[in-house]
């Protein structure tokens, strides 16, 4: 399994696009194993000079990681309803519920990494 079949993306109409399922997701649900595509400490000055500044996880080693699938397409949220978990051997991103989610509603997880850490971002959070 690399992801639900319920899990979709679709523009968010004020957040560009934004991860989704269509049936109800229950606690502890493993929503997606997303493979990585790891870059080096000194590649990471030249990815924050484009677009993909926003779309990386900083990854053991001060390396940075490219999340495949949908796992650089889910939102912020200081109240998440999912998390990531970082397999450093596997290379994979893991995204589980952490907490029942309702069909057609978003998945969202806290970029800082602990769904309970409300330290300010990088950006002004929606």
């Amino acid at each position: 399994m690399q992801r639900l079949d319920s899990v979709y993306y679709k523009d968010t109409g004020d957040r560009g696009r934004g991860v989704y399922t269509s049936k109800l997701l229950k606690k502890g649900d493993v929503i997606e194993v997303c493979p990585v595509i790891l870059l080096p400490e000194h590649e990471i000055e030249l990815i924050d000079k484009t677009n993909m500044f926003n779309y990386y996880f900083l990854w053991q080693h001060k390396q940075a990681a490219i999340a495949l699938g949908y796992g650089s397409l889910y939102n912020h949220s200081f109240e998440p309803n999912a998390e990531y978990v970082m397999d450093f051997e596997g290379e994979v991103l893991i995204i589980k519920a952490i907490k029942n989610i309702s069909a057609h509603d978003e998945i969202t997880f806290n970029y800082n990494g602990d769904p309970d850490d409300k330290d300010k971002l990088w950006f002004e959070a929606k």
